[in-house]
């Protein structure tokens, strides 16, 4: 029963916790931020009462301009006072103007953007018609804290109430009356800051266009860095292979044929020692493969052309290779390429059929434009879950772009573009 009482209670008791008291207070402050756009807009006509048209012009245009401009201020004082009063925090819309520029392409360009005018409605329009209902209910709130007070004194002290029944019953409805609306006024206080946290979100703080930029920017960025870490494992993987079991491997096979060599051994243990012995060089031939998988060292210490070179003497195609890539770009950018040229080589040796492939790597500025070609039968389609859906993942991890052009009898061509700095 209590666990169904209790939230009743604390919704009964709203009015009279500290959160109605924090929300006047801010009603209270936001009013006075209101009414300083408000009051630069209609000081001209209080003071000096134009009359004449040049002075009618100015006072109607340059005062609301001053206030449009004051917007990024007022916006920061909001805020501090949301953060401060309230614990809310209002997201910083992104800088676009460039503080280096002149003064006056840096006003015109705040003038024609839109969040200016957003700033705007909000600081003339919708802040103050919100601080306005604020008020009000406030004002209420404390009218009828008063006339609740004066009334229930007057009941209790006043002297002559008991020749007067009828104004006895007016006085309590009155009292009553003014409870109702001291209960009542703190809910409207309450739902004025929370429209007016409403609209300043959403006109203060960053648009849904803003918002979604910045999105896709941390979601790349973030991208970026699961690929360079991943690309960091793999060379510490290779590093870790390399220098500890490739190493071992090379000891025992070493071992293996030197023994095989020189020890007079029975015929069957002689056997069984060349067994091991082309057992580890098959392994440690198993193991260099993974370990050029997982990401050559050549790539790391002679740059793409020298790896690039390894894969084509390996290819059991023949295989033609340009390189012209006068600079070290992107590690990740580097091995990705490396991947990828490996992998479409295999496709074209399992596939393809071909007599010939022609590979060609260049760097175009900001790109690295990879193209694979070769004279096989054709008929290649990365829509049908082969191997090319690897290639066009391994390019979209980089934010590069993948082509294909494969016609039914050949020949098929490869192109690639990857940017060449995450």
């Amino acid at each position: 029963m209590n666990t169904v009482l209790a939230p009743i209670g604390r919704f009964l008791l709203t009015p009279w916790r500290g959160r109605a008291w924090r929300d006047l207070w801010f009603v209270l402050l936001s009013s006075a931020l209101s009414l300083l756009p408000l009051g630069l807009i209609g000081l001209p006509w209080a003071v000096f009462a134009p009359s004449h048209l040049p002075w009618v012009l100015a006072c109607a245009f340059l005062p609301p301009l001053a206030a449009v401009l004051l917007g990024p201020q007022l916006t920061t004082l909001r805020r501090s006072a949301y953060y401060e009063i309230r614990g809310a925090q209002i997201p910083r819309a992104p800088h676009t103007a460039s503080t280096d520029a002149p003064f006056l392409p840096r006003l015109v360009a705040r003038l024609r953007h839109p969040r200016t005018w957003r700033q705007a409605c909000y600081h003339l329009i919708a802040g103050p018609a919100a601080n306005l209902a604020g008020v009000i209910a406030g004002t209420m709130w404390a009218g009828g804290l008063i006339g609740f007070g004066w009334l229930s004194a007057a009941i209790v002290l006043g002297p002559n109430w008991k020749m007067l029944p009828l104004a006895t019953s007016l006085a309590l409805c009155g009292a009553l009356g003014c409870l109702v609306v001291v209960y009542l006024m703190p809910w409207l206080v309450m739902a004025s800051v929370r429209w007016d946290l409403k609209f300043a979100t959403g006109l203060l703080g960053p648009s849904r266009a803003e918002r979604l930029t910045r999105r896709v920017t941390d979601l790349t960025e973030s991208r970026a860095a699961v690929v360079d870490a991943a690309d960091a494992e793999r060379r510490r993987i290779e590093r870790d292979l390399h220098d500890g079991a490739q190493q071992r491997l090379v000891s025992l096979a070493m071992n293996l044929g030197l023994a095989r060599a020189t020890l007079d051994l029975p015929e069957d243990a002689r056997a069984a020692l060349a067994e091991a012995h082309e057992e580890a060089k098959a392994a440690l031939g198993e193991l260099r493969n993974l370990v050029r998988g997982l990401h050559p060292a050549v790539l790391d210490d002679r740059g793409l052309d020298a790896a690039l070179s390894g894969i084509a003497a390996r290819s059991p195609t023949p295989v033609r290779l340009a390189v012209d890539v006068p600079r070290r770009v992107s590690p990740t950018v580097e091995a990705v390429a490396y991947f990828m040229v490996s992998e479409a080589l295999a496709n074209v040796a399992k596939h393809a059929q071909a007599s010939a492939a022609r590979v060609d790597v260049r760097l175009d500025g900001a790109l690295l434009r990879l193209s694979v070609a070769d004279d096989g039968i054709g008929g290649a389609d990365a829509a049908r879950g082969s191997g090319l859906t690897g290639l066009a993942q391994r390019a979209a991890s980089v934010d590069g772009r993948f082509r294909i052009v494969s016609p039914v009898g050949g020949p098929t061509t490869i192109t690639v573009e990857l940017p060449c700095e995450l």
